[in-house]
């Protein structure tokens, strides 16, 4: 396990006191300004400060295309992504498309059969869907990548409007219109948006196009506002950067949770999950009902996590929700099992990894790699690529990265290096997946740790913590930690983490995993707990911790929640 180093974030006085003057709380304040916030605009989360829709490239020419194909009672299909962003997108555009009257059903791919987008294969399984020949497929958070599915979509005569966030390619797909934040020449202040988010926005188009044509009075048509807790399950999910853009969306979401006002699929994941909805967070999203959702697609098929999220029929969301469940926890115990394999076989090899680590196995679930991946990445802190069977013939790898190596463009340069080694491969920074055929994988493991030390220029990274330094005094109490609950914390504004010096008074261990501590401050004693961590601590520690509150017996009082800790 590789030992971290611990930084403070620096944040501006200037811009802390701005926000500050402008009646943010101290705290806040500071926090704020150290997640790059400047402007007391940057925090105001509510619907009139969201980007206008005509900002994103060809929206409005999207919402043209759905309007003429409402009127025309087209036959309309949206093709999803199997993930959650990908299930959330699906259920927005479904329950916003209804509402203004178009005629819809959705088609998800199959992650083991069909793969990963619209694939000619995905338009087959199109042509032969049981509500009929579509007139026009819609795809949500994909399709920026599939050239190939767009033009067999055209010559079964079915249109194409590829709505999607996913960076794109050399090659754009030849749809009717392309809606995505990151294709060249969007001007789009965010780029950021989840696949959800995009599809929002589409909606939020469509809407203004009706009321252009009279079909909606000027401030009529469905209320859209009544989407925004799939939204922001979709956006936190996903892992999108929280601009301040993304934050309104998952702050408008989670104000109508914390109020009862949900969708029947998102209040049964918070009854499966054991969360209180009047309590939401981001980590709730990201951490208990994402997961859930994303098993689905992990092990099976996402069509059952789409219809939790569009029924309205509670008994059948609460069925739905408990099958997601119960798919959570077997994707648990697969994951557990080949994480368990893949470090054993890391500790046979008695070395220890390069730039990166590069793993496979025959009895390995393609469908749990990329959490494999994840775990891997976390205790080595290597770029990691884990591999399972596709067929007889191709292996499947899914890969996540650290702040230091591009993941993407890494595979880029292997792929240009060794011509056919890869044979498909797409993904980003953080994030990618790719296909070698099974022989290769001898060959392909060196080519990827060379490619990694030519782009960086080294052979090992340190892993960093990054705090926000000291709790000031005073401040730790269930009030301001209640503060800090309430605001949306996620990817690109991580949620506070404080370091400050401690004594230990007291440690035993809980479920021989857990350390329980009760620490000593400035003659303040806390409560703390270090889950997954059985080592004693030294008498006097500097400890990264989560300042959060702790409900036992009706009683509710502070609890750190410790990240790292190491001799002071």
């Amino acid at each position: 396990m590789a030992t971290p180093r611990l930084t403070q974030r620096p944040a501006s006085p200037a811009h802390a006191r701005l926000l500050e003057n402008a009646g943010a709380h101290p705290l806040l304040a500071r926090l704020w300004a150290a997640r790059g916030v400047e402007d007391p605009a940057q925090t105001v989360l509510k619907w009139p400060a969201l980007i206008p829709p005509r900002g994103l490239t060809r929206a409005e020419e999207a919402a043209e295309i759905l309007a003429d194909a409402i009127d025309a009672g087209c036959k309309l299909l949206v093709v999803a992504d199997y993930d959650c962003d990908g299930a959330t997108a699906c259920a927005v555009a479904l329950r916003g498309l209804r509402a203004m009257g178009a005629d819809v059903d959705f088609l998800v791919p199959n992650r083991f059969e069909t793969g990963y987008g619209l694939s000619p294969a995905v338009v087959e399984l199109a042509c032969r869907h049981p509500s009929g020949h579509p007139d026009l497929i819609v795809t949500v958070d994909n399709g920026i990548a599939s050239v190939e599915g767009v033009q067999a979509a055209a010559e079964m005569g079915i249109d194409v409007l590829v709505t999607d966030h996913h960076l794109p390619g050399d090659t754009l797909p030849d749809a009717l219109a392309i809606v995505n934040p990151n294709q060249p020449g969007c001007g789009f202040p965010s780029k950021n948006l989840a696949g959800v988010g995009v599809i929002f926005y589409v909606l939020l188009a469509l809407r203004a196009e009706l009321r252009k044509r009279g079909v909606y009075p000027p401030d009529g048509g469905p209320r859209l506002h009544e989407l925004a807790d799939l939204v922001a399950l979709g956006t936190v999910a996903d892992v999108v950067k929280l601009d301040a853009n993304n934050r309104l969306l998952v702050s408008q979401g989670l104000q109508r949770m914390r109020a009862g006002l949900m969708q029947p699929g998102v209040r049964a994941l918070f009854a499966v999950a054991g969360r209180e909805p009047r309590n939401a967070s981001s980590f709730d999203l990201g951490f208990a009902l994402g997961p859930r959702l994303n098993a689905a697609g992990r092990l099976a098929d996402m069509s059952l996590g789409i219809t939790c999220l569009t029924t309205d029929d509670e008994a059948l969301a609460l069925e739905l929700a408990r099958e997601l469940d119960g798919m959570n926890r077997e994707r648990r115990n697969i994951e557990t099992v080949m994480r368990e394999q893949a470090l054993s076989s890391m500790e046979a090899a008695s070395a220890s990894p390069g730039a990166t680590v590069c793993v496979f196995d025959d009895s390995w679930h393609q469908g749990v790699v990329g959490l494999v991946a994840s775990r891997l990445k976390e205790k080595y802190w290597r770029p990691t690529l884990a591999f399972a069977p596709a067929d007889d013939e191709e292996i499947r790898g899914s890969g996540r990265s650290i702040p230091d190596v591009h993941l993407r463009d890494a595979l880029d340069i292997v792929s240009k290096r060794y011509p056919g080694l890869i044979r498909k491969f797409g993904g980003h920074a953080m994030a990618a997946g790719l296909t070698i055929a099974k022989a290769d994988f001898p060959r392909f493991a060196p080519a990827f740790e060379e490619a990694v030390r030519e782009l960086t220029g080294r052979s090992e990274f340190e892993p960093l913590i990054e705090t926000d330094g000291s709790l000031e005094d005073g401040y730790a109490n269930t009030t301001v930690a209640n503060l800090l609950g309430q605001q949306v914390w996620g990817a690109g504004f991580p949620p506070p983490l404080f370091l400050d010096e401690f004594r230990v008074v007291q440690q035993r261990l809980l479920k021989e995993r857990h350390l329980k501590l009760r620490l000593e401050r400035n003659g303040q004693i806390y409560d703390a707990i270090w889950f997954n961590h059985a080592e004693p601590m030294p008498e006097f520690i500097a400890a990264a911790y989560r300042l959060e509150t702790n409900e036992w017996n009706g009683n509710i009082n502070i609890q750190l929640l410790l990240e790292h800790a190491q001799p002071a």
